[in-house]
């Protein structure tokens, strides 16, 4: 499976539940918890694993990533102010690539 194929299959995973999280907001569900549901559920698999491919994706599948987001900050379910996926994934390589520098007992070093 490409990396291509993969993000397509996220997204249409990921799809599925807006009609989910509206239905919860008709049944009264605050926008704060809808919030939070949305960045554990949808942004975490969105991005899981994001350092082992972010960097082999197209710029075109970055931006269906960023459009799907998008979504979600015109639903309300994400902050327009909150970090972007390629600010989330970036941060998360640099974490990785960190703590293999620092860890001395690491297979790489």
């Amino acid at each position: 499976m490409s990396v291509s194929d993969h993000i397509c299959d996220v997204i249409s995973k990921c799809a599925q539940s807006l009609f989910a999280f509206e239905v919860r907001r008709c049944q009264g569900m605050n926008n704060e918890a809808l919030e939070q549901i949305y960045k554990a559920a949808v942004i975490a698999k969105l991005l899981y694993a994001s350092p082992a491919w972010w960097g082999f994706a197209t710029a075109a599948d970055k931006q269906r990533v960023e459009a799907f987001v998008r979504r979600g900050v015109h639903h309300g379910l994400y902050r327009a102010t909150d970090p972007t996926p390629t600010q989330l994934a970036e941060a998360r390589d640099d974490s990785l690539f960190s703590n293999v520098l620092t860890n001395s007992n690491h297979v790489l070093k």
